[in-house]
């Protein structure tokens, strides 16, 4: 806990119970988690020694990362830390068109959040909850200070703004206003913060060799450039980013159709890492992690590879089953169908689910626009189509630049 002693017996008492100064409570560790710990700490020291090629590959990886120090920008007025071992992670793929990324659409001079997912790790580190937000839900944006001028003046400062996009809160302030409205939106403190753009996100899978998935139905989207028959396929980097961006060829074209294909891919991606033998290859090890740690940008607290590598570790016993996909309870909003808004009832479920490091309920999503999507199976793992009689609202229009249009 903060300001607590990391010497004297209270701090030999917490020690002994495997907790830490931080709060955080330290597992039982394996056989085969003391021999990764053990290689861990034998590379590590090579490193710091200048082991040669080591220390270069080091340097080289941390060379690659791009942090942002959110805790700085956000100060004290956060929610609660919660001790216990949890993690909250806000993950977003950025839809700027800047350098590589040109080809996906005209740059505007700006960048939105084009995909937002929270990533709740349990105290445990063996489930995960993932909570995703429509970018274009109308929320209470907080006020944020302009990207870029971390040392502005109050008169520089944005105002809060009602019924604004989600994903204008990244055009508005960057990585920190994005937090900000995360946090002020959910009640949950972000522990980190990852973020990857188109071009990163493509390197990443076509390095790991791409990734297999079901389609039960064609998808042919011109816009996303993606042109898949039904079966199964082992999708390259722009394929997969096709997917991951296509709404008008599944469902009913909404936005929320096209998170369930991102919450199938993250399932997928994942049974993929796990089954390629990383370990056992390890120019595939250096490539993959060249590529992972050129591809995002985190908080400061993420921005080597030794504390990537913390995170790595901590998260590798979650498999695809142990992951529960959800997305914010929303509806469709009477004066504009194209957006939508939370339900505060089922969100406030979601929320204090996350807090308490619960599963979310199955009644939280039940009877939402979400859980109403229609996708009819086009691709294995996707939720199950509306119940019969149900009517699909009209389908949100282009909601921000990064949409697949």
């Amino acid at each position: 806990m903060a300001g607590e002693s990391t010497h004297g017996p209270a701090a030999d008492e917490r020690r002994a119970r495997g907790i830490r100064a931080t709060g955080r409570r330290r597992r039982p560790r394996s056989g085969r988690q003391r021999a990764m710990r053990a290689v861990a700490w034998t590379v590590g020291a090579a490193v710091v020694l200048g082991g040669g090629s080591l220390g270069f590959v080091y340097f080289k990886l941390n060379g690659n990362i791009d942090g942002v120090d959110i805790n700085a920008a956000l100060g004290t007025d956060r929610p609660a830390d919660i001790p216990g071992g949890s993690l909250d992670i806000l993950v977003l793929g950025s839809d700027s068109r800047e350098g590589d990324n040109a080809k996906y659409g005209k740059d505007e001079g700006g960048s939105r959040s084009d995909t937002a997912m929270i990533v709740h790790v349990n105290k445990d580190h063996d489930r995960a909850s993932v909570v995703s937000i429509p970018r274009d839900t109308l929320v209470q944006r907080p006020g944020c200070e302009a990207d870029g001028e971390a040392g502005a003046t109050p008169e520089g400062t944005k105002v809060p703004a009602q019924r604004a996009m989600f994903n204008t809160a990244y055009e508005v302030g960057g990585p920190a206003c994005a937090v900000k409205t995360v946090e002020s939106l959910s009640g949950v403190r972000m522990d980190h913060y990852i973020e990857v753009d188109f071009t990163g996100f493509k390197k990443l899978i076509d390095t790991l060799g791409g990734v297999k998935m079901t389609t039960n139905k064609p998808i042919k989207d011109k816009d996303s450039h993606l042109d898949l028959k039904a079966g199964t396929h082992t999708l390259d980097g722009e394929q997969s980013l096709g997917l991951v961006r296509t709404r008008h060829a599944v469902g009913d074209g909404s936005d929320l159709g096209r998170i369930q294909l991102q919450q199938a891919f993250i399932k997928a991606l994942l049974d993929q890492v796990n089954s390629v033998g990383l370990f056992g290859n390890p120019k595939r090890l250096y490539d993959l992690a060249d590529a992972a740690t050129s591809a995002i940008t985190t908080d400061s607290e993420l921005d080597s590879v030794g504390e990537l590598a913390g995170l790595a570790r901590t998260l590798q016993g979650i498999k695809s089953g142990d992951i529960q996909m959800t997305t914010l309870p929303v509806r469709y909003d009477p004066a504009n169908p194209n957006r939508v808004v939370p339900m505060e009832r089922k969100a406030r479920q979601v929320w204090t689910a996350l807090r308490q490091d619960r599963a979310v309920p199955e009644d939280a999503t039940k009877d939402t626009a979400g859980d109403e999507t229609d996708l009819g199976g086009v691709v294995k793992g996707t939720k199950r189509p509306a119940a019969k009689g149900t009517k699909s609202p009209a389908a949100p229009d282009r909601a921000a630049p990064g949409a697949a249009e």
